[in-house]
């Protein structure tokens, strides 16, 4: 006589098998695609261009930048219209995925120009929250810098 709980187990076991699977592909499509939105915004500092950045960033957006200051979107993007990079590098960036939602992480190296035309010249970690939104993209809705002390 056959057992029809070793078919069962065998049959549960593949489906949790799959899903598994189809969850590590589905977070490595969304680590991916993350880091591909971060590299868009190192793009938009070495060519300042801060309409490249514009898109990613939510409405509802809060930077914490490095000096203390809280910006939303439009602030941000003013800013960026202003700062002129002569180089901006990420090193060390890392993504984490929770469903709907990814932490990023960083190092960030960068020189130019201020808003006020002062030279600078920046080491930075920085955390930047982003969530899948209801048309698929991913966009930033939190990003805070910390100054590293060199």
């Amino acid at each position: 006589m056959k057992k029809p709980w070793i078919l069962c187990s065998l049959v549960l076991l593949s489906l949790v098998s799959a899903a598994w699977s189809q969850k590590k592909q589905t977070s490595g499509a969304a680590e991916k695609a993350v880091a591909e939105q971060e590299q868009k915004w190192l793009q938009a500092q070495k060519t300042n261009n801060p309409d490249l950045l514009a898109p990613l960033l939510a409405d509802k957006v809060v930077v914490t930048e490095a000096d203390g200051k809280v910006n939303g979107k439009a602030e941000t993007l003013a800013t960026y219209k202003k700062v002129k990079w002569d180089s901006a590098e990420y090193n060390d960036v890392k993504v984490a995925v929770f469903g709907d939602t990814a932490i990023a992480t960083g190092g960030f190296k960068g020189k130019g120009t201020d808003a006020s035309g002062k030279p600078f010249d920046e080491h930075i970690r920085w955390t930047d929250t982003w969530v899948k939104m209801p048309n698929g993209k991913w966009q930033c809705v939190a990003s805070h810098a910390s100054s590293v002390k060199m």
